[in-house]
C-alpha cells in the first residue's frame, strides 16, 4: 500500500480513537481502577454468548443444552440466562447499561427447573442448577457465601438462597462455534480447489485460490514429502487437515467481531486435542523397530538392564512429544492476544492521569497494536508450520521400518568411513610432498 494510503488511514485511526480515550478518562474516575486482569481473561475465555460488534452489553445467543440432577436433559437459549439493565444516575442523569443474570425457570413433567449463570462462586461463568433450600440450610448458606465467596457452591438470589448443582453442560459456547466455523472455511477452501481443477483441468488458478494452492504445494512437498517419503500419501490428509485447521483458527481468532473472537488456539483444551490426535496417529501406526527403540534402544546395555533407565526416558519421551505441540502452540498464540489486549488497555489506564497523557498512550498504543497485529499474522503462519512440521517427523520416526534404520545407519557409516579416508589421503599426500621437499633439500 502507497503512503497516499497508509498515512491518512493511521492519522484516521488516531482520531477516531483520541476522543475514544478522553472519554475513558471520565468513565475511570467514576468507576474507579479498570480490573485489567478480569478484562484480558474474559476476553480471551469462552462465553455462552457471542459478543455483538462495538457492544460490551448485547450478546448473540447460542444454544444451552444441560442435564439435570434427576437426569432430564434441556435445551434452551443463553439470552434467557441475561438481560439488560438500564441504570440511570440521578447525579449526572446519564444512562448506562449493564448485563445481569437471571433465573431461567423450565416446567417439565410437573417439576420446576431453575437455572442461571453464575457471575461469582466456585461455578462463575458456568450454567448452574439452582436447588432450593429449607430455613435451616439456608442459614447454613448464608454463612457460607459470607466466610466462602469466591468458593462457595450456595448462591443467593434477591435474598432467597440455593444450593448449585452443576450440571453435565454440552451446550454450544462461543468456542464450540468458532470450532464449526473453522471447519467450514477449511472445508469450503479445499472444496473450492477441487471444483476448479474439476471444471478447468490443470490450469493454474490465480489470486486468492492460487494462493492457497501454493500454501498446499509448499506444505506438501517441501514438509510432508520431504520428511515422509513413502509414507507421505498415508499421512498427508491429516498433516494438511492439521496446518489449514490451526491456520484459519489462529487467523479467526485476530479479528475483533464476528465471526471471529475467539481465542481457539490460545485454549489449552483445543491445542491439547490436537496435540493428542498426533499422538494417536503417531503411536498406532509405530512399527515394532519403533516400539523396539523404546523398550530395548540400542544402547550399552548397563543404561537398559538390570535398572531400565533409558526404558523410563524413552516412555517419558512418548508423552513430552504431543505436550511440546500442545503447549508451544497454545503459549505463543495466547502471549500474542493478551500483548495486544494489555496494550489496548494502556488508553483505558492513562486515561485517568489527564488528556495528554490519554492522548499519548492513544497513538503509542495503537502504533504497537498494530505493529503486533501483522506480527501476530506471522505467527500464525509459523505455529502452523511448526506444528505440522514436528508432527511429521514425530510420525516419520514411529513408522521407520528396521532395514530402513539399518540402511541410514550403513550409510552414515560408509560416509564416515569416506571422510576418514579422504582426511588419511590427505594428510598422506602432505607427508609425501613434505618428504620429497627434504629429499630436494639434501
Amino acid at each position: 500500500m502507497s503512503k497516499r494510503f497508509t498515512i491518512p488511514a493511521i492519522l484516521l485511526t488516531l482520531i477516531l480513537l483520541f476522543p475514544f480515550s478522553l472519554s475513558a478518562a471520565d468513565h475511570a474516575e467514576k468507576e474507579g481502577e479498570l480490573d485489567v486482569k478480569e478484562i484480558i481473561f474474559e476476553h480471551l475465555g469462552d462465553g455462552y454468548g457471542w459478543e455483538v460488534p462495538f457492544s460490551h452489553v448485547y450478546r448473540i445467543p447460542l444454544p444451552v443444552i444441560l442435564r439435570a440432577e434427576d437426569g432430564k436433559w434441556f435445551c434452551f437459549s443463553s439470552g434467557d440466562l441475561t438481560e439488560v439493565q438500564v441504570v440511570e444516575n440521578e447525579a449526572t442523569g446519564k444512562i448506562s447499561k449493564h448485563l445481569v443474570p437471571v433465573i431461567k425457570t423450565i416446567e417439565k413433567d410437573g417439576k420446576k427447573y431453575d437455572f442461571m449463570l453464575r457471575h461469582e462462586g466456585k461455578h462463575k461463568d458456568k450454567v448452574v442448577q439452582l436447588l432450593p433450600l429449607d430455613k435451616a440450610e439456608a442459614e447454613a448458606a448464608a454463612a457460607d457465601i459470607k466466610a466462602n465467596p469466591d468458593e462457595t457452591e450456595y448462591a443467593d438470589v434477591n435474598d432467597v438462597y440455593y444450593k448449585e448443582y452443576k450440571p453435565l453442560d454440552i451446550s454450544i459456547t462461543k468456542n464450540v462455534m468458532a470450532l464449526f466455523i473453522a471447519a467450514i472455511l477449511v472445508t469450503a477452501m479445499v472444496m473450492g480447489l477441487v471444483r476448479y481443477y474439476a471444471r478447468r483441468g490443470l490450469r493454474a488458478p490465480r489470486k486468492g485460490m492460487g494462493f492457497f494452492e501454493m500454501l498446499v504445494g509448499f506444505v506438501y512437498y517441501d514438509t510432508i514429502k520431504s520428511t515422509l517419503g513413502e509414507n507421505t500419501k498415508r499421512f498427508a490428509p491429516y498433516l494438511l487437515t492439521c496446518f489449514f485447521f490451526i491456520l484459519i483458527m489462529n487467523l479467526v481468532g485476530l479479528i475483533v467481531i464476528f465471526p471471529g473472537g475467539a481465542n481457539l488456539t490460545g485454549n489449552i483444551a483445543v491445542t491439547l486435542v490436537l496435540a493428542t490426535m498426533t499422538f494417536v496417529v503417531t503411536n498406532i501406526f509405530g512399527t515394532k523397530h519403533y516400539w523396539k527403540e523404546i523398550f530395548w534402544p540400542d544402547v550399552p546395555l548397563f543404561l537398559k538392564c538390570p535398572l531400565p533407565i533409558m526404558q523410563v526416558i524413552e516412555i517419558f519421551g512418548i508423552f513430552t512429544k504431543p505436550a511440546a505441540l500442545c503447549v508451544r502452540l497454545f503459549a505463543n498464540m495466547m502471549g500474542g492476544h493478551i500483548i495486544v489486549i494489555t496494550l489496548t488497555l494502556l488508553i483505558f489506564i492513562f486515561a485517568a492521569f489527564g488528556s495528554a497523557v490519554a492522548g499519548g498512550a492513544t497513538v503509542v498504543s495503537v502504533l504497537f497494536s498494530v505493529f503486533m497485529l501483522l506480527l501476530d499474522v506471522l505467527v500464525s503462519f509459523i505455529q502452523a508450520y511448526v506444528f505440522t512440521l514436528l508432527s511429521a517427523l514425530f510420525i516419520s520416526m514411529a513408522v521407520i521400518k528396521e532395514h530402513e534404520h539399518e540402511e541410514k545407519k550403513d550409510a552414515g557409516n560408509a560416509e564416515l568411513e569416506n571422510k576418514i579416508n579422504r582426511e588419511l589421503n590427505d594428510e598422506k599426500g602432505a607427508l609425501e610432498k613434505l618428504a620429497a621437499s627434504t629429499d630436494a633439500h639434501a
